[in-house]
C-alpha cells in the first residue's frame, strides 16, 4: 500500500466536464424517470416556441385586421398553450428533482460504502473533515446540478435551437445578422468557463478546510478548553473561513463577469435587430407581426444563451465536485474485500471453522505515514489455541502493530501471517475479522444507547443476550443506575460514562461477539485501582477458553500469562514466563523492576496481580 495511492490530496486534477462521468453513471439506472422528465421538457419548450407564432397571429390577424372574434380565438389558443406549458413544467420539475434527490442518495451510499473498505492507512494521510466535506457539500452541489441545472441547460439548448429555426422561417436576413454575433458570445463563455472551473475546485477545497477544522476542534473540545486555546482556534478558524470566502468570491466574480458579458452582447444584438427590422416594417418588407415574432424569438434566444452560460458555471462547479468524489472512489483498499477486491484469491471464505491458532513468520512492516521506518522487522510469533500470550516492551516496540496486521488493517511488506493455518492475505477481511474480538485501551462508545453499543458486536442479538453479556462484564451495577437503564443515551464518545464503565461496555461487546481470538490492547492501563479490579474480574470471564493476545505496559497485569513475549524495535528480544524472564535479566527484568518499585512507592502495602 503506497502513500501515493491512498492520499487523495496527491491525485492529479483534471477539472473538465468529463469528470461528470461518475455522476451520469448513477443516473443511468433511472432511464424511465429521465424519459418522463425529457418528454415534459420537450413539450414545455415547444409550447414556449409556439407562443411566438401566437403573438404574430394576434398582431397580424387580430389587431391589424381589427377582427375581435379572431383575436378571441387566438388568445384562447394561447391560453391553452400556457396551461399545457404549466403542466409540462410541473412534470419536468418534479421528475428532475426526484432524480436529483435519488442520485445524490445513491452517490452518498456508494462513497460511504467504499470508505468503509479503505484501510486505516488511507485515513493516516487524509483529513477526516475533508472526506466529510466531500460526502456532504460536494454531493449537495451535485444534487442542485442534477435536480435543476442540467434540465435548465437542456431546456435552453432546445429553446436556442428552436428559436434559431423560427428566426430563419421569419426572416433569413435578420437571422444572418444574429448569427454574426454568435462568436462574440461564445468566446467569453469558453474563456471565463475555464477560469470558473479552476476557481470552483479551489473554493471547494477551502470549504473542505473549514469542515476539517470544525471536525477536529469540536471533537477535541476538552483539550481546547483545558489548554485555554479557544482564541487561537477562533483565529485559525476565522482565517480558514476567510480563505473559503475569498475563494468563493473569486469564483462568483468570474461567473458574474461571464453572465454579464453574455447578456450585454446578446441583448445588444436584439437592439440592432429591432433597429434594422423596424426599418423593414416601415418599408413594407415584413409585417409588424413578423417583426414581433422575430424579436420574441431573438429575446428567447438571447435569454437561452445567457442561461446556458450561467448553467455552464454550475456544471464547472459540479465537475470539480464530481472529480473530488471520484478521487475517493478511486482510492483502493490495501487488501481485497467482499465488494472491492480485484484479485482472484481475495474474498475466499475460511476452509475450516475458526480455532484460534496464530502464526507470524519473518513479518516486516512500516506504516504508510512513516515509510522506511520498520514497525516490525523480521518478526516471529506463534500462538496455540487457547494460549494466553502477553506482548510487552517499551513504547514504539511494535506491540499494537501486531494487532493491526492480524486484523488486516494494513498489509505487511514482507513475511507471512496465518490464522488457523490459512494465509490471511487470501481471506476476505470481513471473514477474517469475525474471528477476533478487540478490547482497546480507549474503547469506542457510540452516541446511542447501552444496548446498541453492546449489540454492535452482534446486531442480531436479543435483549436477553445483551443483558447476559453485560452481567458477565460486571457492568450491571452501573447500567441499572443510569436514568433509562439499557436505553440510556451515552452521548458523543460515551461522555456520560467513566473510563472503567466504558471499558466494561467494550468487554460486554466482546463477550457478546463470542469470537475465538481475543485481542486486549492496554485494556486496563488508564484505569484507577478500583475500576481496574472490576475490569480484571470481567476479563477473567472473557478470556476463558479463548486464544488471548495481550498488549501491556503494566507488567503486573500479565504476570499470570502462559507466555510473555518481549519486543524492542520491532523484534522479539526474549520470551518465556514472568519468572524465567526475571531470572534471565536483561530488558524485561529492568522494566519490571522499575515498574514494581514505582508501584510500591505510589501504593505502599498493595501488590499487583492480573487476570491474564
Amino acid at each position: 500500500m503506497a502513500r501515493a495511492r491512498d492520499s487523495i490530496a496527491e491525485r492529479p486534477r483534471g477539472g473538465d466536464l468529463r469528470s461528470l462521468a461518475v455522476l451520469f453513471s448513477h443516473v443511468r439506472p433511472y432511464r424511465r424517470q429521465v424519459s418522463y422528465a425529457a418528454a415534459a421538457l420537450i413539450v414545455a419548450a415547444a409550447c414556449v416556441l409556439l407562443l411566438g407564432q401566437g403573438l404574430r397571429r394576434v398582431i397580424d390577424h387580430g389587431l391589424a385586421a381589427a377582427d375581435p372574434s379572431l383575436l378571441d380565438r387566438t388568445l384562447l389558443v394561447l391560453f391553452g398553450l400556457i396551461v399545457v406549458l404549466a403542466v409540462s413544467t410541473w412534470t419536468r420539475f418534479y421528475w428532475v428533482s426526484w432524480i436529483g434527490e435519488r442520485v445524490t442518495a445513491d452517490l452518498r451510499r456508494t462513497v460511504f460504502d467504499h470508505l468503509l473498505d479503505l484501510s486505516p492507512g488511507f485515513f493516516e494521510v487524509t483529513r477526516t473533515g475533508e472526506v466529510i466535506s466531500r460526502l456532504t457539500n460536494d454531493t449537495a452541489l451535485l444534487e442542485v446540478v442534477i435536480g435543476s441545472s442540467i434540465s435548465l441547460a437542456v431546456r435552453n439548448v432546445l429553446l436556442l435551437v428552436g428559436s434559431l429555426a423560427m428566426l430563419l422561417v421569419t426572416s433569413v436576413k435578420l437571422t444572418l445578422l444574429v448569427l454574426l454575433g454568435v462568436p462574440a458570445v461564445v468566446v467569453p463563455i469558453l474563456v471565463f468557463g475555464r477560469r470558473v472551473r479552476r476557481l470552483a475546485r479551489t473554493a471547494q477545497d477551502r470549504v473542505a478546510d473549514v469542515a476539517s477544522t470544525i471536525d477536529e476542534t469540536l471533537h477535541e473540545v476538552r483539550t481546547v478548553q483545558a489548554w485555554t486555546h479557544e482564541n487561537e482556534d477562533r483565529r485559525a478558524f476565522a482565517a480558514r473561513v476567510e480563505a473559503a470566502f475569498q475563494g468563493g468570491l473569486a469564483r462568483v466574480r468570474q461567473r458574474a463577469s461571464l453572465v454579464g458579458m453574455v447578456m450585454l452582447l446578446a441583448f445588444s444584438a436584439v437592439g440592432v435587430i429591432l433597429w434594422i427590422g423596424g426599418h423593414d416594417v416601415l418599408a413594407g418588407r415584413i409585417s409588424a407581426g413578423d417583426l414581433s415574432a422575430f424579436v420574441f424569438y431573438a429575446v428567447l434566444m438571447a435569454g437561452a444563451v445567457g442561461a446556458v452560460s450561467e448553467v455552464i458555471g454550475d456544471l464547472q462547479r459540479a465537475a470539480g465536485a464530481s472529480e473530488r468524489l471520484a478521487e475517493l472512489l478511486a482510492a483502493e483498499p490495501a487488501h481485497g474485500s467482499t465488494r472491492s477486491s480485484t484479485r482472484a484469491t481475495a474474498g475466499l471464505p475460511a476452509r475450516r471453522s475458526a480455532a484460534g491458532d496464530i502464526d507470524m513468520r519473518e513479518v516486516c512492516f512500516s506504516y504508510p505515514s512513516r515509510p522506511g521506518q520498520w514497525a516490525l522487522d523480521r518478526f516471529d510469533l506463534q500462538v496455540r489455541r487457547g494460549e494466553r500470550v502477553a506482548l510487552v516492551g517499551p513504547s514504539g516496540a511494535g506491540k499494537s502493530t501486531v494487532f493491526q496486521l492480524l486484523l488486516r488493517f494494513y498489509e505487511p511488506q514482507g513475511g507471512l501471517i496465518r490464522v488457523d493455518g490459512e494465509d490471511i492475505a487470501t481471506l476476505d477481511p470481513h471473514d477474517l475479522r469475525q474471528r477476533f474480538a478487540l478490547v482497546p485501551q480507549d474503547p469506542v462508545i457510540f452516541a446511542t444507547s447501552v444496548t446498541e453499543n453492546v449489540r454492535y458486536a452482534r446486531p442480531g442479538a436479543t435483549a436477553a443476550q445483551v443483558a447476559a453479556a453485560c452481567e458477565a462484564a460486571h457492568a450491571i451495577e452501573f447500567i441499572e443506575r443510569l436514568p433509562q437503564g439499557y436505553d440510556t443515551f451515552l452521548g458523543e464518545r460515551g461522555v456520560r460514562l467513566s473510563g472503567g464503565q466504558r471499558q466494561r461496555i467494550a468487554i460486554a461487546r466482546a463477550i457478546l461477539a463470542d469470537r475465538p481470538i481475543l485481542l486486549l490492547d492496554e485494556a486496563t492501563s488508564a484505569l484507577d485501582a478500583q475500576s481496574e479490579a472490576l475490569v480484571q474480574r470481567a476479563l477473567e470471564t472473557l478470556v476463558r477458553g479463548r486464544t488471548t493476545l495481550v498488549v501491556a505496559h503494566r507488567l503486573a497485569t500479565v504476570k499470570t500469562a502462559d507466555r510473555i513475549v518481549l519486543l524492542d524495535a520491532g523484534r522479539v528480544q526474549a520470551e518465556g514466563t514472568h519468572e524465567s524472564l526475571m531470572r534471565a535479566g536483561g530488558l524485561y527484568a529492568e522494566l519490571a523492576t522499575l515498574q514494581f518499585l514505582a508501584a510500591r512507592e505510589d501504593s505502599p502495602g498493595q501488590s499487583g496481580g492480573g487476570a491474564v
